[in-house]
This record gives structure tokens, C-alpha cells and sequence, in this order.
């Protein structure tokens, strides 16, 4: 039964303010906003629904409860094969860094402790150690990472608050619509097809003028 107190962990757990260092990082949309793909609110909606549906957050959600589902000693091989998955060198860095990031503060929260792992890998096998909803921590994990996605968008398309807020509000259901039919996910269901954005990151590597660091 999830209670008051799961949720209240969650969403300290996948606040801005955890010290994941996720407003360093645009997921390659800096690179899709330099060559112009992303210039409105609808442009980013419909490129982070595309992540959500068949992209690299729908991995991130497989990955989560692949992790949630697995013993402490599977979750090398697990973690070794979300590395191998990250589709440039950036989205490598920027799941590595997050992951470490999260796993060390939850250390220094004297909480039970994991190793260095990839981030949702790392928030999967947390949220198994606390007893926490497979779903739930899925759902939260996935409106916390694009609720930082449209932040980094509204300081580079630029957008208004509202817009962002909005562009959020229509992607809410299907954070949770992915949550729920990955829930009982395995890594046979590991896969993605967002080659655009896969590009984007790979451009921004030598982008000359950046903000973010993927």
C-alpha cells in the first residue's frame, strides 16, 4: 500500500532541488533547438511525447522497473547494459553523473546503500529498497525528468512559464500511461527509434555556442 510518507519520499527524491545537477543537461534539445527543430511549445511537446512513447525515456522507464524487479546482484549486468544503450557519448555522461550524483546523497542520508549506477537503474533499485511503488516511482521519475527537460527549453526556444507548465500538463497522462504498461517490463522490451533526437545529441557534442553540458 503506498502511503503519504512514499510519496513525500519520491518527491524529494526527484525534486529540483536533489542534487542531481539535471539543470546542467538538455537531453540533446540544445542541439535541436540550434538547428531549429524545436521553435515552439507544440515542437517541444511533440518531441518529448515521441521520447516518452518510443524513445530514450521510454528506455529510462524500462530500465527504472527492470531495476525496481531485480536482485542487488543483477543490477551490474542490468546497469552495464543501460550504459551500452545511451545513444552518444552526452547521454552517457549525463545518466552516469545523475546516477552517481543520486546514489552519493542518498549514501550521505545514511539510507541503505548502492553502488555508482545509471540514474534510472539507480532511482529503480532505491525505490525496491524502500518498499516504494514500481509504478509510482516510475510515473514521478518520468514527469520529474521532463518537467527539467522543459525548463531547459524555456531558457533556449525561449518559452513563457505558462507555456512550459502547459507543454507539461499535456504530457502528465502519458507519464503515467507509460508507467503503467511498463510496469511489469523486462529487458526484452528495451528499445528506441528517436533517431532524430539520438542526432541532435550527437551534434551538440561540437556545437560551438552551448549552455548545457548534453
Amino acid at each position: 500500500m503506498t502511503t503519504t510518507t512514499d510519496i513525500l519520499t519520491l518527491t524529494q527524491w526527484l525534486s529540483p532541488s536533489f542534487p542531481v545537477g539535471g539543470f546542467a543537461y538538455s537531453h540533446g534539445i540544445e542541439g535541436a533547438v540550434e538547428d531549429g527543430t524545436i521553435a515552439t511549445a507544440t515542437d517541444l511537446e511533440d518531441w518529448l511525447c515521441d521520447l516518452l512513447q518510443t524513445g530514450s525515456l521510454r528506455a529510462d522507464a524500462v530500465l527504472l522497473c527492470v531495476a525496481h524487479s531485480s536482485p542487488v546482484e543483477g543490477l551490474d549486468s542490468l546497469d552495464q547494459t543501460a550504459r551500452a544503450f545511451a545513444a552518444t557519448k552526452e547521454r552517457l555522461m549525463e545518466t552516469d553523473l545523475q546516477g552517481a550524483a543520486f546514489v552519493d546523497t542518498l549514501t550521505a542520508m545514511s539510507t541503505p546503500t548502492l553502488p555508482h549506477l545509471t540514474y534510472p537503474v539507480a532511482v529503480g533499485a532505491a525505490a525496491a529498497q524502500h518498499h516504494l511503488d514500481r509504478q509510482l516511482t516510475c510515473a514521478l521519475y518520468l514527469q520529474s525528468v521532463i518537467a527539467t527537460l522543459v525548463g531547459a527549453a524555456m531558457r533556449l526556444v525561449p518559452l513563457g512559464q505558462a507555456e512550459g507548465q502547459k507543454v507539461q500538463l499535456a504530457l502528465k497522462k502519458m507519464c503515467n500511461t507509460t508507467a503503467s504498461q511498463l510496469v511489469n517490463a523486462t529487458r526484452e522490451d528495451l528499445h528506441a527509434n528517436t533517431f532524430a533526437s539520438d542526432i541532435a545529441a550527437m551534434r551538440h557534442e561540437t556545437q560551438y555556442s552551448r549552455i548545457f553540458r548534453s
